[in-house]
Parts: C-alpha cells; sequence; structure tokens
C-alpha cells in the first residue's frame, strides 16, 4: 500500500492520504509531526494500522524518485509517502530443522554515550515542545498530566530494557539527566541537579516493566522470581543473589527460539552427542547444533548450576578445541593464506614451512619471511596447529610466536618500525591489510 501526504495552503496544517488496497482514506493534521516516529505512530493509531512500516517520499531533488524519509524535515511542503510493509521474518523462516530460529531477543549493550531519548507519543511530543519553547522564555517548567508522564516513564522504561533488565543506579541517572537535557521543560524545580525525581520514577518504573515482563515469561527476569514475599515469608529477600548479566553480556539467559520447547532442544543436544562420537565429525554441523541450543545450554547453567564434570558429560562438543570449530585463529589462519591469492600475488617466497627438529631452513635470501615450524612433514600448505611461526627479518629469526594471525601483525609492526620495504610482489597484500584491515593505524 501507499500513504500520499499532501499539505495544505497553511504552513502547518497536513493531510494524508491514505491508499491501501482496498481503500483510500484521509486523515487531517494541524501541525507537522515533529519526527519521522511520530509520522508513523500516528498512522498506526489514528488508521488502526497492525504492521510495522517505513516510509519513503518522492524526493523532488531526483525527479520524484522514492527515497527513504529519515528526517521529517527532508518532506517538502507537498510531497507524496509511501508505506513499505516490513515482512515478518518469522513467515520466511525455512521448515529445515537446523534453520535460523534466533529469539527477539537484544542484539547490543548499553551505548558507550548518553542514551537516545525516545520519540514519545504524538501528544506528549506536541506538549513537550511547547513546554520547551516556554522554558526557553521564561523557565517555567511543564506541568505533566498523569497520562502523559507515564508515556514517558513507559517509554523510557522499554527503551532501558532493550538494553538490559537491570541497569545501575549510575546508569539509570544517565538516563534522567538525558531525558531534562533533551526537554528542559523537565527540568525539577528545586532539585539539585534537576533530574533527581525522574531518576526515582524511572528507577520504580523499570521495577514494574520486569513485573510486566516476567508475567509475560520472559526468563531472564522470570529466574529472578520466587522471592520473599508476604505469601511466601520464608523465601530468601528480594534483592538477594539475583541472577543477572555480566559485564558486556547481551542475552546472558535467553528464552527458547521460537517453536522450539526443552524436550525439542534436548533431542538437538542428543544428535551433537552421537556426532561427537564419530571418528569423521561433521564439524560444521556441530557447530549449528550449538548454536541452536544455546538457550538450551544457558538454562541449564544459569537455573541448575550443575558441577562441571556433569555439563560437559551433557555438551561433549565442549571437549572439543575451539580450533576445530573454526574459531577466530583458525579463520585468521585462512584468511591471511587465502589473501595474497585472491589479489593475484606470489606467496612462494614469503610463506615458508620447515620440519621441527631438522636442519634449520636456508634462510640468506629471506629478507621478510613466516616461517612456519610443524611437528611432522605435512604437505598442507595451510596449517592450524604449528609448533611456532617465526618472524624472519634479513635472513634472522627475530622473534617466535604460537600464531600465524600474532606473527603477521608482530613482522608488520617491525616492517613500519624498522622502515622496511614491503616483500616484493606483495605490495597489494601489505597494502589491503594497511588501509582495510589495520584502517590505517600503521602508516
Amino acid at each position: 500500500m501507499s500513504c500520499e501526504l499532501m499539505e495544505a495552503e497553511a504552513p502547518q496544517n497536513m493531510i494524508f492520504r491514505v491508499i491501501e488496497a482496498d481503500r483510500v482514506r484521509k486523515l487531517k493534521l494541524s501541525s507537522r509531526p515533529a519526527s519521522v516516529d511520530a509520522v508513523i505512530e500516528i498512522l498506526k493509531e489514528q488508521l488502526e494500522l497492525d504492521c510495522d512500516f517505513s516510509l519513503q517520499y518522492k524526493d523532488p531533488d531526483f525527479d520524484g524518485k522514492l527515497t527513504c524519509l529519515v528526517y521529517i524535515e527532508e518532506l517538502p511542503q507537498k510531497a507524496c509517502v509511501h508505506i513499505s510493509v516490513r515482512q515478518d521474518s518469522s513467515s520466511l523462516a525455512s521448515t529445515d530443522t537446523l534453520s535460523d530460529v534466533s529469539s527477539p531477543e537484544r542484539l547490543s549493550r548499553w551505548p558507550p554515550g548518553p542514551l537516545q531519548i525516545p520519540t514519545f507519543a504524538f501528544d506528549v511530543e506536541l506538549t513537550l515542545r511547547d513546554g520547551n519553547a516556554e522554558f526557553e522564555k521564561n523557565e517555567r517548567p511543564l506541568q505533566l498530566s498523569r497520562d502523559q508522564k507515564h508515556n514517558i516513564l513507559d517509554k523510557l522504561a522499554s527503551t532501558i530494557y532493550g538494553f538490559k533488565a537491570y541497569p545501575s543506579d549510575k546508569e539509570i541517572a544517565m538516563v534522567a539527566e538525558a531525558l531534562v537535557r533533551k526537554h528542559p521543560c523537565l527540568k525539577e524545580a528545586g532539585s539539585d541537579n534537576g533530574w533527581n525525581g525522574w531518576k526515582n520514577s524511572i528507577k520504580f518504573k523499570m521495577g514494574n516493566y520486569r513485573t510486566k515482563m516476567r508475567r509475560a515469561g520472559c526468563q531472564e527476569v522470570a529466574v529472578n522470581a520466587g522471592k520473599r514475599s508476604r505469601k511466601n515469608p520464608e523465601n530468601e529477600p528480594s534483592h538477594s543473589n539475583i541472577k543477572r548479566p555480566k559485564c558486556a553480556e547481551v542475552n546472558f539467559l535467553p528464552n527458547f527460539p521460537q517453536g522450539e520447547d526443552p524436550s525439542s532442544l534436548d533431542l538437538l543436544r542428543q544428535a551433537i552427542v552421537e556426532e561427537v562420537k564419530k571418528t569423521e565429525r561433521n564439524l560444521p554441523l556441530i557447530c549449528k547444533m550449538m548454536q541452536n541450543t544455546f538457550a538450551l545450554r544457558r538454562q541449564t547453567i544459569v537455573m541448575s548450576c550443575p558441577p562441571v564434570k556433569e555439563l560437559m558429560d551433557l555438551w561433549p562438543a565442549l571437549h572439543m578445541q575451539s580450533e576445530e570449530l573454526h574459531d577466530v585463529h583458525t579463520r585468521r589462519t585462512t584468511v591471511l593464506h587465502a589473501l595474497p591469492d585472491y589479489l593475484l600475488e606470489e606467496v612462494s617466497g614469503f610463506f615458508r614451512t620447515c620440519v621441527d627438529d631438522m636442519d634449520e631452513p636456508d634462510l640468506w635470501d629471506a629478507s621478510v619471511v613466516l616461517l612456519t615450524t610443524v611437528s611432522d612433514d605435512a604437505t598442507s600448505p595451510v596449517h592450524y596447529h604449528p609448533v611456532r611461526v617465526s618472524v624472519v627479518l634479513e635472513g634472522d629469526v627475530v622473534v617466535n610466536l604460537p600464531r600465524l594471525a600474532d606473527a603477521f601483525l608482530v613482522m608488520f609492526g617491525l616492517i613500519y618500525a624498522l622502515h622496511l620495504s614491503y616483500p616484493k610482489g606483495l605490495t597489494n597484500t601489505f597494502e589491503f591489510t594497511q588501509k582495510i584491515l589495520l584502517k590505517n593505524l600503521v602508516i
């Protein structure tokens, strides 16, 4: 469906003409919305649209070609806006057992800077806009209605929960400060900093929001239920032994993926056990099954706290070396060997291999070489478990390191520090490493 938006003669009046598959409706507004999100909320509320969508408009600067609407200021006085309905990812999911079964959990950590204050309901945004203008003139704080304050606190709690369920006191204070900084009219008279009351209100609201999410079945807060109450006075105190993410954890206790339950995921766990027993293991399959059973494994660890031996027996893939599961070191080694081939450069003189406990190779012509020492006379050009990797400069071994990626990085730093030239025939590889992989950190 599409939506045509036409502004009336008055600069602030706007008219929305919404075109759907089987009907056309018109919506009039007395003023321009404060943001694109506000436009979307108006359409959802007034026209009873329950789908998620984004907006595009016919850009007059590009002969009316459709362009994504990012800022409300981009809309001209007379504009045509189209609604792009977002596809439901669940309808596109494969029926394969090993398809992507990830659940809609949070995907990012708490932002390093101030939290971006969300857009509130349309009427609240209008009130805040007028309140900020009035505060700028005479520094008079805005008096919100109960419903307006509820909308602000509920939206803030939802936004905070999108990053973490149990924010610290300091993080809640940062949100309160950011709220008053964006909307000065909300500054509290008589407060030392102007936002202490908002901090307390947000903190109380977060508790209510966690209760709502627990009743909805969210595991990361449901795990802390069953504390002491009037009906259960013998239970442990409500603030004791709270299970929450450690530093840098995002989803420490995710819900089961959609369509999965403990029984179905345990079948996958048993399949992992059988696959690990095989002489020739299907490593990509094990990796995929370990990813799909992550929620079951985390709930076992967090809720049951089994002994380590018992846990390793349940998940024998945890015994496997990380390199076997295609970890970062394996990928780095593969990429470093593949990059020169991709750039059509010769590497025979740069990557060299020798066998341990044998005579050292002749390196008199080695201006810059990475020498990989292996334990047996393997014929493979790529070795993921070397005895050591040596950085050779001008025929001499400068340093020995355990992994190829570490040796490559140290060698790159030595080339810069000693003002050496890049190896002949590998100019493209080294320039790509400098400009793309190292982002010009070494110049």
